[in-house]
């Protein structure tokens, strides 16, 4: 066998079109009974491939560009594959885009099945062979150990690919097993974490009414960024796009604050406090001010003891501190942090340890919030490690 990729989402597949492309004869092993149940998951609430932004600000996402938190890797800095190129590869397959005002790149059908059906057709149209229910079990002497439907397959490629995923999703496929068998081999890996991930909230009583409403129109302020998305509480606590973009420096310490009228300044919002009759109760009078039930009950909740100066009420309801319980377990986060680290990585994302194998996608120690960062990390680390084991196999060969 020329060349394995093991892990069918979109940095294995990634990798597995590079390698064909180059002429090589790849298998993608795939531990689920289908391809990609990440990714099509992702895509169930609308596909978001990528972000049409200029790449010096889009590299800025990656590592955590929050204080504190690492500087985007070398692997990722040097732009493998930009949002352009995400966008035309996905028209090559047929698929029509459109950007939404945020900058974000959608399907036009919003779907991601469409996309993974035409991208399997042709990787199938270029060789490449996909099994399926084929789990990677580690090592058995210089091989490599599969458990398969009929029993145990040893196989003892040239070259290899890992996209094995992180440890988020578990039951979709991403169990990060393979953490001891390649840490025995030399391998560095950095713990993993929750990333884009909900916090934990120990609501009162009076939030009940509010659970499963979304928060919209505020900013959240966590470390000198600015987050403006949407979010949901729930019975657990708070999750959604909007506590996402912000996640990591929380996840890491870094206090958060709600502007609760981030388009009205301390002053304005202070008078039309005034303003409001006095015969109003408290929660009837933020209610009315806010134009919103459910930031309204976010400034009682979190906001007490309110004060009664106008001013004063102003300037808490423009910078509520948002107190929470922690992040959510990493069994339900989007994505995580940690994984194999850079220093057991070469330029091409060749583990070090071990000559000919790569490694691409979540299984890397990077992070990304969501937005189309994530996934266009994915294909870019899978594209760079398609190239180097391309390049690898030809230096075999001679």
């Amino acid at each position: 066998m020329e060349a394995l990729v093991i892990g069918a989402g979109p940095a294995g597949l990634m990798a597995a079109e590079v390698l064909a492309g180059q002429g090589a004869r790849v298998v993608v092993a795939e531990a689920m009974p289908t391809p990609a149940r990440k990714f099509l998951m992702a895509g169930k609430s609308g596909l978001n491939l990528t972000r049409d932004e200029a790449w010096e600000l889009f590299v800025t996402r990656y590592g955590g560009a929050a204080p504190g938190l690492r500087p985007p890797p070398e692997y990722l800095k040097n732009g493998e594959i930009r949002p352009q190129e995400v966008m035309a590869w996905a028209r090559g397959l047929g698929v029509e885009l459109f950007t939404g005002s945020t900058g974000r790149v959608f399907p036009v059908g919003m779907k991601a099945s469409p996309l993974l059906r035409a991208w399997l057709a042709r990787l199938a149209a270029m060789g490449v062979e996909l099994r399926a229910r084929w789990r990677w079990t580690g090592f058995l002497g210089e091989g490599w150990r599969f458990e398969v439907p009929d029993g145990i397959e040893v196989l003892a490629p040239r070259t290899v690919v890992l996209a094995l995923g992180g440890a988020s999703w578990p039951r979709l496929g991403s169990d990060a097993a393979w953490v001891p068998w390649l840490v025995g081999r030399g391998v560095a890996v950095a713990p993993f974490r929750p990333a884009n991930m909900g916090f934990r909230v120990t609501w009162s009583a009076q939030m009940a009414r509010h659970f499963g409403q979304a928060v919209k129109g505020v900013a959240l302020h966590v470390a000198g960024r600015v987050g403006r998305g949407e979010w949901v509480v729930t019975a657990q606590g708070i999750e959604g796009g909007g506590i996402y973009e912000v996640s990591a420096a929380m996840r890491d310490g870094a206090e958060a604050f709600v502007d609760l009228a981030p388009d009205l300044d301390a002053g304005e919002l202070a008078r039309r406090l005034a303003r409001a009759p006095s015969k109003l109760s408290v929660g009837n009078r933020l209610r009315r001010v806010l134009g919103d039930p459910v930031r309204a009950a976010l400034l009682m909740e979190w906001g007490q003891p309110l004060p009664a100066e106008p001013e004063r009420l102003a300037m808490r309801a423009k910078a509520l501190r948002l107190r929470h319980d922690g992040p959510m377990g990493i069994e339900r986060a989007i994505s995580s942090a940690g994984g194999i680290a850079a220093e057991s990585l070469t330029d091409a994302l060749e583990l070090k340890a071990l000559p000919g194998v790569f490694a691409a996608g979540e299984m890397l120690d990077w992070e990304a919030p969501t937005g189309g960062y994530l996934l266009t990390g994915c294909l870019a680390t899978g594209r760079l490690a398609g190239q180097g084991a391309a390049a690898y196999l030809a230096a075999a060969r001679r």
